[in-house]
């Protein structure tokens, strides 16, 4: 795979604790019920108490994933915001962080700003993860015969080495497909950014390792980090981005209870994210 030497942008607020009782949280986190014989239920991103996504399973052994399900079927954009998104940001802006907070479930956060390049995604063709970068290392699925399957289109922004042994691989995620947002406004926001703008989208984020259990020596086996970023706010400006080759800023908060993924990682993720961007040269 060919590297890249793009230098990307990473301003790292301080971890904190934000939002609200999961009872008035209209996105929350949360487990599926269990099937018969097993030990937890699937692990769920909720919005307004309708499964929106599943994640990766709890074990960390079994394929990275994010899932897109019938509870996805709108955004959740703040109109009182929107003024300080049309504009770039010079750090996590404290109104922004606690508008959007008041959405999500309290516990501890990462405000993360990070200028991003996205490239639209469609799952099974080139450049998609998931047909890519892990069957190299999971292979296809068993029962399926076929690799992992998003059912939505995503946005791949980033990538870079952890070391030999784990590769960082960034995505963003909508909550509506790209062909539901409004031409106009996807066309406005092209405009505005090949003029120069730089305006922003908002998301919440996890971070999960995931690994086989066991090391197939005909595999690209490695430790897959994926951060993802489900996006909350700025459809139209990230297929407007993907679709004119332009920038954007995205306002990440890293939701670091609901990472499958420990503090000293979560620690690390700014010095990773500023690094150039590189894919994964297999071994």
């Amino acid at each position: 795979m060919s590297r890249t030497v793009v230098r990307v942008r990473v301003l790292v607020g301080e971890a904190r604790r934000l939002g609200v009782p999961e009872s008035r949280a209209r996105l929350r986190f949360a487990e599926g019920a269990k099937a018969p014989g097993a030990w937890a239920g699937r692990r769920l991103v909720v919005v307004d108490d309708e499964p929106a996504f599943e994640r990766s399973f709890w074990c960390g052994t079994c394929p990275f994933l994010f899932r897109r399900l019938e509870g996805a079927n709108q955004t959740l954009s703040l109109d009182h915001v929107r003024e300080r998104l049309a504009l770039r940001l010079t750090e996590p802006d404290g109104a922004v962080v606690e508008a959007f907070a008041a959405l999500l479930p309290e516990g501890d956060y990462l405000p993360l700003l990070l200028r991003i390049e996205p490239r639209l995604t469609v799952p099974g063709q080139e450049g998609d993860y998931f047909s890519h970068e892990q069957v190299a290392t999971w292979g296809i699925d068993g029962f399926w015969g076929l690799p992992e399957y998003p059912h939505t289109p995503y946005y791949r922004t980033f990538e870079t080495a952890v070391g030999d042994e784990a590769h960082l691989y960034e995505f963003v995620v909508p909550m509506v497909p790209p062909t539901w947002n409004e031409r106009d406004r996807v066309e406005e926001y092209a405009g505005q950014m090949r003029r120069g703008a730089v305006p922003t989208a908002v998301a919440v984020s996890t971070l999960d390792l995931c690994q086989p259990a066991m090391d197939d020596r005909s595999a690209d086996y490695y430790e897959h980090w994926g951060l993802t970023h489900f996006l909350l706010d700025g459809h139209h400006k990230l297929e407007a981005a993907a679709s004119s080759g332009r920038p954007v800023q995205l306002l990440s908060l890293l939701a670091l209870d609901e990472s499958d993924s420990p503090a000293r990682d979560h620690r690390r993720l700014a010095a990773l994210r500023a690094q150039h961007r590189r894919g994964r040269a297999a071994v």
